[in-house]
C-alpha cells in the first residue's frame, strides 16, 4: 500500500489542504468502494446481530439484560472511541487508520463467532466496537478527503446509495442461515465481515498514493477515558433500573463524569470533541436530528425482531425482511437525494424524512395488537425506509459541508459518535421502559424470553406497541430539528 509518510516529512509545516492528494482523479472510485464495503460491515454486523439475538440468547444461555449488552458493549466503545478515531486518522493518516480498523473490526469478528459464554460475547463485541470506531469515522472522511467539496454531495449520495444496497443481501442471508442452519447458525453470520473486509483493505492498498498527516495533532486520553466511563455508567445505570435494582448512583456518577468530559474538552487545546464546532447553527442541528432520529431506529429494530421471533412466531428469515425497506429505498433514491441537497440544502429533506418516519413507526404501533405482520407490520416499514432514504444523505451533507476541509475527519467522528451514542441510550434507556410497559401488562416473565404462554405474548405485544409510540414521537422531534438545519443554512 502506498501509504507513505513522506510528504508529512518534506513538509511538516505545511497546511493540511496543501498537501498531496489521497488519491489519483482516475482512482476516486476505488477510494469510494472501499468506504462503501466497510459501511457495509457495519450496517450488516447491527441488523443481522439485531435478528440473530434470539437465538444467541438461547444458545448462550443469556437474559434480557445480557443481549442488551451484546448491543451495547459494541455500540459503548465505538461511540466512545470513535471522537478520537477521526483525530487518529488526521494525525497517523486517515487510510492507515481506516485500514487498521477495517482489520480490528475483522478479527474480533471472528472472536464472536467462537463465543460460548455471555461475558465472552460481551468481551467480543467490544473489540468489534474498538474496531468500527477506528473504521466508521474513516468510511466518510475518506470520501470527503478524495473528492472535492463540489462533487461531495453525489459522491456522499453514492456512498449511502450503494452502501444500503450492498449490505441488502445480510440480513436475507443472515435470516436464511438462522431459520434453516439450526440454533448455532448464528455463529455463521460474523464470518460475512471477513472478505468485505479483506476486499476494502486491498482496494486502499491499489488506491492510495498519499496519506497525509498532522504530526501536532495529539490524542486526547482524558477525554477518551471520560467518555467511556460517562457512557458506560449511564448504560449500566439505566440496565440496573430494568432489573429491578437502584441505578441513581451510577446514573447520577454517569451524568457528572459527562459534565467533566465536557469541561476538559473545552480547555484541552486539542480535544477529540471540538465543541467549538457546536457553534456552527446547522452542526448542531445536524448533530441534535442524528441523536433523535438513531435513537428512535435503534430502539424499533432492536425490539422488533425480538417481538416477531419470540412472541408471534415469525421465522427469522420473515423477520430479516422488515430491514429490506431501509436499503432498498437507500439504494434507489439515495443519490437523487443527494444531489438535491446540493441544490436545495438538506434541511427541508432531513424534515420530511424524518416526519414519514414518525408516521410509519406510529403506524408500526397501531397494527401491532392485530399480530398481523405481513398485512400490517411489514407495510409500515416500508414507508419508514422510504424516509430515511430522504434523510441519510441530507444528514452527512449537512454535517460535511459545515465545516473547513481540514476538520473533516473529526467532524466525521463527532457525527458518528452522536448516532452511536443514540443507539447506546436509546436501547439501554428502552430496555427499562419496555420492561415496564410488560409488567404493567401482565407479563411474569422477561420481555423477548422465548416461551409459548398467552398472557406473555400478550405483555410482550402490548410494551412493543408502547415503545413504537415512544420511538414514532422521538422521530418527530427530529424532524422539528430538521426546519432548524433549513434556517440555519
Amino acid at each position: 500500500m502506498a501509504l507513505s509518510s513522506k510528504a508529512s516529512q518534506d513538509h511538516p509545516a505545511a497546511p493540511f489542504s496543501s498537501r498531496p492528494a489521497l488519491c489519483a482523479p482516475e482512482r476516486r472510485r476505488l477510494i469510494l468502494i472501499a468506504a462503501i464495503l466497510a459501511s457495509a460491515l457495519g450496517f450488516i454486523d447491527s441488523t443481522v446481530v439485531t435478528i440473530a439475538l434470539p437465538s444467541m440468547r438461547d444458545s448462550l444461555s443469556a437474559s434480557l439484560p445480557q443481549a442488551q449488552w451484546f448491543h451495547n458493549a459494541y455500540m459503548l466503545f465505538l461511540a466512545a472511541l470513535i471522537l478520537a478515531g477521526g483525530a487518529l486518522g488526521d494525525r497517523f493518516g486517515l487510510a492507515r487508520i481506516f485500514t487498521l480498523g477495517i482489520s480490528v473490526f475483522v478479527l474480533a469478528s471472528i472472536v464472536c463467532a467462537a463465543s460460548v459464554t455471555p461475558p465472552m460475547m460481551i468481551v467480543a463485541r467490544a473489540l468489534q466496537g474498538i474496531g468500527a470506531a477506528l473504521m466508521v469515522p474513516g468510511s466518510l472522511a475518506i470520501i470527503s478527503r478524495a473528492y472535492p467539496k463540489e462533487d461531495r454531495g453525489r459522491a456522499i449520495g453514492i456512498w449511502a446509495g450503494a452502501s444500503a444496497l450492498t449490505t441488502a443481501l445480510g440480513p436475507i442471508i443472515g435470516g436464511l442461515a438462522l431459520t434453516f442452519g439450526g440454533e448455532e447458525a448464528w455463529r455463521a453470520i460474523f464470518a460475512i465481515n471477513l472478505p468485505l473486509g479483506a476486499f476494502a483493505v486491498w482496494l486502499l492498498w491499489r488506491a492510495v498514493e498519499a496519506d497525509p498527516t498532522k504530526a501536532q495533532t495529539r490524542v486526547d486520553l482524558p477525554g477518551i477515558v471520560l467518555a467511556t466511563a460517562s457512557l458506560g455508567l449511564l448504560a449500566y445505570g439505566l440496565t440496573r433500573l430494568q432489573e429491578g435494582h437502584d441505578g441513581t448512583l451510577p446514573l447520577f456518577t454517569g451524568a457528572a463524569t459527562f459534565l467533566a468530559f465536557l469541561w476538559v474538552e473545552a480547555r484541552s487545546n486539542q480535544p477529540m470533541m471540538p465543541l467549538s464546532l457546536f457553534a456552527i447553527p446547522a452542526f448542531s442541528a445536524a448533530n441534535a436530528a442524528t441523536f433523535l432520529l438513531y435513537a428512535a431506529l435503534s430502539i424499533l429494530f432492536f425490539f422488533l425482531p425480538m417481538t416477531l421471533i419470540t412472541a408471534w412466531d415469525v421465522t427469522p428469515i420473515e423477520a430479516s425482511a422488515a430491514f429490506a425497506p431501509l436499503s432498498v429505498f437507500m439504494s434507489l433514491l439515495s443519490g437523487r437525494v443527494g444531489r438535491l441537497a446540493d441544490r436545495i440544502g438538506p434541511g427541508p429533506l432531513i424534515a420530511t424524512g424524518a416526519a414519514i418516519v414518525a408516521g410509519s413507526y406510529a403506524a408500526v404501533a397501531f397494527v401491532t395488537p392485530a399480530q398481523n405482520y405481513w398485512g400490517g407490520v411489514f407495510p409500515a416499514m416500508c414507508f419508514a425506509g422510504l424516509g430515511m432514504a430522504f434523510v441519510v444523505a441530507p444528514l452527512s451533507t449537512a454535517v460535511m459541508t459545515s465545516i473547513d476541509d481540514a476538520q473533516s475527519g473529526v467532524a466525521s467522528g463527532v457525527n458518528n459518535a452522536v448516532s452511536r451514542m443514540a443507539g447506546l441510550v436509546g436501547v439501554a434507556a428502552a430496555g427499562a421502559i419496555i420492561t415496564g410497559f410488560y409488567l404493567g401488562a401482565g407479563g411474569t416473565l422477561s420481555f423477548g424470553a422465548d416461551y409459548a404462554d398467552p398472557l406473555h405474548i400478550s405483555a410482550m405485544t402490548r410494551a412493543f406497541q408502547q415503545i413504537c409510540y415512544v420511538a414514532a414521537g422521538i422521530a418527530a422531534c427530529a424532524s422539528a430539528t430538521g426546519l432548524l438545519i433549513k434556517r440555519a443554512t
